[in-house]
């Protein structure tokens, strides 16, 4: 199975109120779409909770293909080896990300503009709106 996993993490203030969001899809249909509050934290935790998410819904759904798309050039960057992963709060969520990838036959991890990550985007807005309700 081949899924294509879009995330997105969300921080109003960074640190503050935050969501991730998670898109995945199969053969260009949506097959789950996840809000999930995260508390107060920092816009790159958030980031890395929904790539953490998504890639554990992969693995849960049995996908052997994934390709993670996100907007964090951060997190693409340092996923992909090509940024070191200095800061201390975001290398348990590193080695977790690793850890879940290495379960996974295929995963390519892509950096897409925020445009065309509206909808993980709308999912961690809307799971920090529905907490602040």
């Amino acid at each position: 199975m081949e899924l294509t996993i879009y995330t997105d993490g969300a921080s109003r203030n960074n640190p503050g109120e935050a969501g991730a969001g998670v898109c995945i899809v199969q053969d260009g249909k949506v097959v789950e779409k996840i809000a999930r509050y995260l508390g107060t934290t920092t816009n790159n935790i958030a980031e890395y909770s929904a790539a953490i998410i998504g890639l554990e819904h992969a693995i849960t759904l049995g996908a052997v293909s994934v390709k993670l798309l996100a907007d964090s050039e951060l997190l693409v960057k340092q996923v992909n080896g090509q940024y070191k992963v200095k800061n201390e709060g975001l290398k348990p969520l590193y080695a977790k990300v690793q850890e879940l990838i290495a379960k996974i036959s295929r995963v390519e991890v892509q950096y897409i503009p925020r445009e065309r990550n509206r909808e993980a985007d709308a999912l961690a807005n809307k799971a920090i709106d529905e907490k602040l309700r």
